[in-house]
């Protein structure tokens, strides 16, 4: 642990201290947070046209200042980019834009960044770290971190566009705030920022090997990234071992700043390459490779709920004994909230909203039975209640969707992420997040979320394809309207060969696992066609990957599309394109 008294300027119990204090009294401090944000951004034309005439009150903003979509903003957004430089959404100029990952819609959405944000996203690293490292000490040492930037580009206006979290990486506050609470990567930044995100890969392990004993964490920004980065260890490890006993680099690095940063670090060491090989030779289908390489790694840390949460089986499978945390809560618009209980699961990760980041409203969402003239088997469905509450106003156990104002000029925003209370940490709620609002399979009554779909995925793979020793390496889905009636379209990439039978079995589990009785309702009087299992070719899910990378997202950013919109037409046509096999469910026949 670190103290003041070692001039790190990082003390865990301070940090715990003040985040008690900030959240014993979450609603005042949400008043006075309001307050800074329409005083600091009073002069913006945004505010200005709805008339709030300098006003700082909640109830002055909420009656002037409506929930609003991205799409809302979309015209003083593009004024930014384009060069306006007056007060537009915020009173001092934009500084760049964050480009979101462009999973959920299709394509990037802009979004304004400040250096607020980047104090925010310290506060945030600082509270979550003070709370783990309570729970799990770490001594000094490195941290394997699979970070990456992603391209960054000039917009018409001359901003720099590029990923929430390389705005974050290109910031002193961030080497100065993982310094203090030693959590440097082992991997010098040109590895960090370099052009080839493979190239990048390869040296994240191949620095965080040559740095084995020093490794406290392994890290990434999202669960799904640490998973690829093992997955390509099975395929390098030869040629890293291989590397490290010569001391000379591998030809596969060809960026000159990369190659260069890399080859400083090494030294010929066949002691170390030896060792590394034996630990590999010892393990049974890569069980428990990661503490078996980093013997004093303490935990594996990164963002696995929502749609990370499909590979926590095999990210557990590398992890072996240590335990899995998941990261913090936030999105490219904001933060929202820290995860102050580490030792919870990542299925039941919560995250304590810090009062003093953004100004935070919940949309309550409530069920409602169905019209009875509909199926008798019909589901419930979730309405919004037409006003949101405040911070504190919000209920345990009752779900809402996240509405936030932020420094960065974005005022009651509907982030579309529904989630559930689960409790208080003090006077501030404790979330639970349980998934992405637009996220829906539905042909008509049905509604089946991006977690039904998880689930049903997990109960076939489970039933049929565990004793063939396959898994499915990645997955996602469509409505295909088209059809009459119209039916759920399922795409897998398997880890080997299936034989028909097994597939023919996995489609009927699929069609049967969704749980919503709606589905299972149209589906047995034939209003919703039989549900299409449709297998991938190998590598499938990393060219979609590599689309995003195409525009601009970075892989430690990025998701997996699980429900694909017809709009998002270039990785309907990846996976369309790539298929192998496809099956008709004939579980209601």
């Amino acid at each position: 642990m670190l103290d003041k008294k070692e001039g790190k300027g990082f003390c865990i119990e301070d940090v715990i201290e003040e985040f008690d204090a900030l959240t014993k009294d979450a609603g005042r401090v949400q008043r006075e947070t309001l307050e800074r944000i329409l005083a600091e951004n009073g002069e913006a034309a945004y505010l200005r046209d709805l008339g709030l005439g300098g006003r700082t009150d909640p109830e002055s903003f909420k009656a002037c200042v409506p929930l609003v979509t991205h799409k809302d903003l979309q015209e003083h957004v593009q004024r930014i980019v384009d060069g306006d430089s007056s007060p537009v959404l915020t009173g001092k100029p934009i500084t760049s834009m964050s480009l979101s990952s462009g999973t959920t819609q299709g394509k990037p959405k802009l979004v304004p960044f400040n250096e607020e944000l980047v104090q925010s996203t310290m506060q945030i690293y600082r509270t979550s770290f003070a709370f783990r490292n309570r729970a799990y000490p770490i001594g000094n040492g490195k941290a394997l971190q699979f970070i990456y930037s992603s391209k960054q580009s000039r917009t018409k206006g001359g901003l720099v566009a590029t990923t929430a979290t390389t705005n974050v990486y290109r910031s002193q506050q961030f080497k100065r705030t993982m310094r203090d609470m030693q959590s440097q990567c082992t991997s010098p930044d040109e590895v960090i920022f370099g052009p080839d995100f493979h190239q990048s890969l390869y040296c994240h392990l191949l620095c965080g090997l040559l740095r084995s004993d020093e490794v406290q964490f392994v890290s990434s920004t999202f669960a799904h990234s640490v998973v690829h980065a093992f997955r390509a260890f099975e395929l390098l490890w030869e040629d890293l071992c291989a590397d490290i006993r010569d001391g000379v680099l591998s030809d596969r690095i060809t960026v000159p700043s990369v190659r260069a940063a890399v080859s400083r670090l090494l030294r010929p060491d066949p002691a170390l390459a030896d060792a590394l090989r034996g630990r590999c030779a010892g393990l049974s289908s890569w069980y428990g490779v990661i503490p078996a390489l980093w013997p004093n790694a303490k935990y594996v840390y990164g963002i696995m709920t929502g749609s990370m949460e499909p590979y926590l089986k095999k990210l557990r499978h590398y992890a072996g004994h240590l335990p899995l945390m998941s990261a913090d809560y936030g999105s490219s618009e904001g933060w929202v909230g820290a995860n102050v209980q580490p030792e919870l699961p990542p299925e039941s990760a919560t995250f304590a909203v810090l009062p003093n980041i953004g100004y935070f409203e919940f949309v309550p969402l409530r069920e409602e039975e169905p019209d009875q003239d509909l199926e008798r088997s019909a589901p419930t469905v979730r309405y919004e209640k037409s006003e949101p509450v405040g911070l504190t106003e919000v209920k345990v156990g009752e779900e809402y969707e996240v509405v936030i104002t932020t420094f960065a000029g974005l005022y009651r925003y509907r982030l579309g992420d529904v989630v559930k209370v689960a409790g208080f940490h003090n006077s501030t709620p404790k979330l639970h997040f349980v998934r992405r609002r637009s996220l829906l399979l539905s042909v008509n009554i049905d509604k089946n979320t991006e977690r039904d779909l998880q689930l049903a995925v997990e109960e076939a793979a489970n039933k049929h394809l565990a004793a063939e020793k396959l898994e499915v390496v990645d997955f996602s889905s469509r409505v295909d309207a088209s059809s009459d009636p119209g039916r759920y379209v399922v795409f897998w990439e398997l880890s080997g060969d299936a034989e028909g039978e097994v597939l023919r079995s996995c489609c009927d589990s699929l069609d049967r696992a969704f749980a919503d009785p709606g589905y299972a309702g149209q589906r047995k009087v034939g209003a919703i066609g039989p549900l299409e299992l449709r297998v991938v070719r190998r590598g499938t899910f990393q060219k979609i990957l590599e689309h995003y990378l195409g525009l601009g997202a970075a892989v430690s950013q990025f998701k997996t599309p699980r429900c694909v919109a017809d709009s998002n037409s270039k990785v309907l046509q990846i996976l369309c394109t790539n298929v192998t096999y496809s099956f008709f469910s004939t579980a209601y026949d």
